[in-house]
């Protein structure tokens, strides 16, 4: 059966070029590392005319921050509606019983 597998075009077809080349030198996966050129310095390095496009970190952690608090709230709230609900429903339940009870 495994000789049928290994023979059928299907099984080839889901194999891995790394392991139809077992006699020859292997590929590395990774790349070497090169150390950047000028030219990708030049392009790495940060530019003053563009600095107002950017996200500045302090802004972004204050939109952040107001965002959790937000979330807070609103879950907070809801917790909240959830509480008063239950209290009334049981104070509806209490009142029912009394009333049924006294008659």
């Amino acid at each position: 059966m495994a000789f049928l597998l290994r023979q059928s075009s299907l099984a080839s077809h889901f194999r891995s070029p790394y392991q139809k080349t077992e006699g020859s030198m292997s590929v590395p996966s990774r790349a070497f590392h090169v150390e950047l050129g000028d030219r990708e310095k030049a392009l790495l390095a940060e530019d003053p005319s563009l600095r107002r496009f950017k996200t500045y970190k302090k802004s972004v952690w204050r939109l952040k921050r107001i965002g959790d608090v937000l979330t807070v709230v609103v879950v907070a709230g809801c917790c909240y509606e959830i509480y008063v609900k239950a209290v009334l429903r049981e104070e509806a339940r209490d009142k029912a019983k009394a009333a049924g009870g006294n008659k």
